[in-house]
Parts: C-alpha cells; structure tokens; sequence
C-alpha cells in the first residue's frame, strides 16, 4: 500500500502528539518537520527518522508530502492554511482554527475553495466518554436534553507563558484560557447542545496572572442555544493542579456526570457507571486524555475514502465563536477587571 507522505509544521508541546501517531501508523510516513528553530527540527527529525528544514513554504513544493499537520502558535495557523490548501495540501491543524474571527472566516473561505481537505483537531470528541454522551442524546432515551454545565480548573505557572513569548497576547494567542485551553470543553457543549448560540453573558478576568499576561486567565458563561438547551460554564487557569473537566448533562429522565472520563447515570436516586476508558493517559499531560491518535487515524481514513472531514473549517469555527461570544459579552457588561481587553478586536 502507498504511503501517504506528511510533514508537521511546528515542533513545541503538541508537535509529539502527532508525530509518535504518524510514526505508528501504516498508511502514512512522516516525511517532513519544520520549524524556525532549525536545531530543533533536526532533534526531531533525527528521532523520527526524516528530513528537517525552517521554511514551511518548502512543503509547497513537496509532490510526497500530501497531508501537513499545523502545530505552529495561533497567529500563523490561518495564513499557512490557506497557502496550503491553495496548493492542494490536505491540511490537519491544532485548535483553534484561526485567532480570530476574521481570520476563521478567511479560512473557510480558502477551504470552500480548495479540493483539499481542512481538518481541526478537537480530538476530546473521540474520548469514550463523550461518544457515549453523543450516543445517549442522539437516542433519546434519557428524553429530551434540558441543560448542560462544564468546569475546568487547571494551572498555567507564569514559566508557561514567559518560555514562549506568542502566549499570552492578543496579537499572537487571540486570548488566553478561553482560546488555548477551554475551547475544548466549550467544544463538547456547543457539540452536545446542538444548534447555535442565540445568547451568551459572562466575564473573563485575570485573577493571578495580571503581571504577566494581558489575556485572561479565568472564565464564566451562560449560553443559550437555538435547541433550547442551557449550557453553564466555568474555566481558569489559577488552580494550583491541573484537574480533570468535569461534566453534567440533565435529562427529561435522568442526568449523565462525566468524571475522570468516566460517565455515570443518575437516575432515580441511584448511580450507575456506563463508561471507563479502556486506556488510560499517564504523564504530565494524563488530563489531555489519549484521544489525539484516533483523531489523526480517522482523518487519514477520510483521506482515503474520500469522504469530508466531520470536523472542518465550519464545524470547527464553533467553539472560537463561543469564545469570542464571552469576550463580547464580558465587553458589553463593563467588565473593568480586565483592563487590557483588546478595543481593536471585533466580534462576529
């Protein structure tokens, strides 16, 4: 079987995530890494057993490389997207699709356009735990979904935003927890809920980090949808460890707790455990989850057979409406806490 021919674009913290699943599989070949920082191309591309270089532009003209994973600070995903997709590269990049609003419209436009396909890793909807969640939804056999909530409560040191200096900034982040971490769980809601957002109030502020950043560092909203359904969210990066994201979903006939990955059913009284992960993350990032490699895979499949991506430019510009939905909100209350609120972004 041929191989299908990849490069990754970008080797900081997520650039392993993808490699060690390329370097697994059978159907691809990790041809290619780039970053600016050629040395550290070259460490990389040693382990993997492929070439390095520091000019994405090269993949451009790469007839091998066929697919190209966008691990590259958020700022530089929409351009190098759009070039991409223009010279028929298959494209998965990491969250979020763009860094702002503008700029994620830009991008569905250069995919509308490209016979390429453009994939957004949001790969928390593979977990087992959220797949049975979907299941039981899709159903109905709990009834009708009335509302849903989610909390996530980790930790960012200062160390993290200082050791890479797109962090943390408007320009180059386009927010701070909303945009980087908890864009995930608002992922899950908004895929859960179903519909669009019709309203969303809350606030961001930045509660430890004020010294550091100029992005918030903590989060609350309450989000309406189209469907009917309530979601609740709260998110920071001030705790002091990095806990699992916590879930409740409540039914017209009982209600579904995710905790640790695990789901519960409470009904009646009574709690019943439906699901634990068959595999379980160990290490510095467990709180990821293990999902990043079945994400990769069914791409790769959709590549194959070619069929569309489920999670593309459009479905995954959702969740950056949602934050930038909380960023307005947060401007439309007054909210001073934040003084360093960017006044040049606009909100769709």
């Amino acid at each position: 079987m041929k191989k299908i021919g990849a490069a990754v674009i970008g080797c900081g913290t997520i650039f392993a995530q993808h490699a060690q699943v390329l370097n697994k599989m059978e159907e691809a070949e990790l041809r290619l890494v780039v970053d600016i920082d050629l040395a550290k191309a070259r460490r990389e591309a040693e382990i993997y057993g492929c070439e390095a270089g520091s000019d994405y532009r090269a993949v451009l003209r790469r007839a091998d490389i066929e697919v190209v994973h966008v691990c590259t600070p958020h700022h530089l995903h929409a351009p190098m997207i759009e070039e991409l997709l223009a010279a028929g590269k298959h494209v998965l990049t990491e969250k979020p699709v763009a860094h702002t609003p503008e700029a994620a419209a830009s991008v569905r436009a250069a995919a509308a356009k490209s016979s390429a396909q453009l994939g957004v890793v949001f790969q928390n909807r593979y977990n087992e735990s959220s797949r049975l969640i979907h299941e039981q939804i899709q159903s109905g056999q709990l009834g009708r979904l009335l509302c849903l909530k989610g909390m996530v409560t980790w930790s960012r040191p200062p160390e993290y935003y200082t050791q890479s200096e797109w962090r943390g900034r408007w320009e180059t982040e386009g927010g701070g927890l909303l945009i980087n971490q908890t864009i995930h769980t608002l992922d899950l809601l908004q895929w859960f809920a179903g519909g669009d957002a019709q309203r969303i109030t809350g606030s961001v502020t930045t509660d430890v980090l004020g010294d550091v950043i100029e992005v918030e560092d903590t989060a609350h909203a309450c989000i309406d949808f189209s469907s009917g359904v309530r979601a609740l969210f709260y998110g920071t990066n001030a705790y002091l460890t990095n806990s699992p994201v916590e879930l409740e979903l409540i039914f017209e006939q009982g209600t579904l707790l995710q905790r640790r990955d695990c789901v519960f059913l409470l009904q009646d009284g009574e709690e019943t455990e439906l699901c634990r992960p068959s595999q379980t993350a160990t290490g510095a990032k467990s709180y990821w989850g293990v999902s990043h490699g079945l994400l990769i895979r069914d791409f790769y499949r959709h590549i194959q057979e070619r069929r569309r991506f489920w999670i593309d430019a459009e479905e995954g510009s959702r969740a950056l409406s949602l934050v930038h939905g909380i960023y307005e909100a947060s401007r439309n209350k007054g909210n001073n806490s934040l003084s360093t609120l960017n006044p040049r972004i606009t909100f769709e």
